[in-house]
């Protein structure tokens, strides 16, 4: 089933936010797309080339963030474990998924779950 042409521009949205952090950058590990800073993933983008349904997933340490994630539709811990330390999985052609402003919100969150204090300050300064 091809990706709904507004989850794909949700999609879109949220991986420009994402590269537009501080330090960030896109690589594809395991033939899908994340991004990185510091070497670290802070957000895994998946594929959208119509092979998998689109969806993100994103470290949310804090608690609010991570309860108000798990409530988006077909959303779930992470798997291969990183349910555990907080990764949420939330997909993004489910109906009432999450809007990309709020989707962009947990990248940032995630971002700065990972990210060096030096970036972050950076992108507090902006």
């Amino acid at each position: 089933m091809p990706a709904t042409r507004s989850a794909l521009k949700k999609w879109e949205q949220v991986r420009d936010f994402a590269l537009g952090l501080p330090g960030a950058a896109e690589e594809f590990p395991w033939g899908e797309s994340v991004a990185k800073v510091n070497k670290k993933v802070f957000v895994f983008l998946g594929v959208d080339d119509g092979s998998h349904p689109l969806g993100i997933t994103v470290k949310l340490k804090d608690d609010a963030a991570h309860a108000h994630a798990m409530t988006s539709p077909g959303a779930g811990p992470a798997g291969y474990g990183l349910g555990k330390a907080g990764w949420v999985s939330i997909p993004l052609e489910e109906k009432g998924a999450p809007a990309a402003e709020l989707l962009c919100d947990w990248v940032e969150e995630s971002f700065r779950t990972i990210a060096p204090k030096k970036l972050i300050a950076e992108l507090d300064a902006r």
